[in-house]
């Protein structure tokens, strides 16, 4: 059997850019200018806890407690107005005959309402898998593997498909297949470079490619 790992943000849902000009509109107000390309690059694939400890480790004191609160708030009310799925997610899903499950950085409340706001969580049921469940977030393996052995897999049965270099390399250090997606808003073709050196088997740059890409995969282990 083969099992299929999605990320979440940025491979499932488009919000990539509107979380990260968020984390940027924050990182400035406290005193450390910052654009949203860059937010990008430093914070992208960071669970919660790991992202906040590089922010404070830029800006050189903690983000006071009600001020990080405030800005997590105001970015999922943002994003219950305005997240969309990726383009052609519905569909690749659709021609995918395989189990599946999500395995995301976000906090499960984002997970959950990333899922719901674009019409995903009926496709994924409670196969729902949060990095605050694990001891290390990406680069480590161990959220990948928490999803495996959920399933009672091999980590080598387990495709994982990612938009991150942290989510590329966790999904490699855990002995799985990958691919990476640079197909997001927020895509590039440096990131499409980005995810090749990190270790991806195949690099996408449209969700309409998945299916094959999967299906490739699958004959060459076969």
């Amino acid at each position: 059997m083969t099992l299929l790992i999605f990320d979440c943000d940025g491979v499932l849902v488009d919000s990539e850019l509107l979380a990260h000009a968020a984390l940027a509109e924050l990182m400035s107000a406290l005193g450390h200018p910052m654009t949203t390309r860059e937010a990008l690059q430093m914070f992208t694939g960071l669970r919660l806890h790991d992202l906040l400890a590089s922010a404070e480790a830029l800006l050189s004191f903690p983000i006071p407690a009600d001020v990080g609160e405030k800005a997590g708030q105001r970015l999922l009310e943002r994003l219950q107005r305005e997240l969309q799925p990726v383009k052609g997610v519905h569909e690749a899903l659709a021609l995918l005959p395989y189990p599946r499950c999500v395995a995301s950085s976000s906090t499960r409340e984002r997970l959950n309402l990333s899922l719901q706001v674009t019409g995903l969580e009926g496709l994924f049921g409670d196969r729902l898998f949060s990095a605050d469940q694990v001891e290390h977030g990406k680069p480590a393996p161990d959220l990948y593997l928490l999803a495996a052995r959920s399933f009672a897999l091999k980590p080598a049965n387990c495709i994982v498909i990612e938009d991150s270099t942290l989510g590329i390399r966790a999904a490699v250090a855990a002995g799985m297949k990958t691919i990476g997606f640079a197909g997001a808003s927020h895509a590039s073709a440096e990131l499409a470079q980005q995810l090749k050196m990190a270790g991806a088997n195949v690099v996408i740059a449209a969700m309409s490619d998945l299916p094959s890409a999967v299906e490739d995969i699958v004959a060459a282990r076969s």
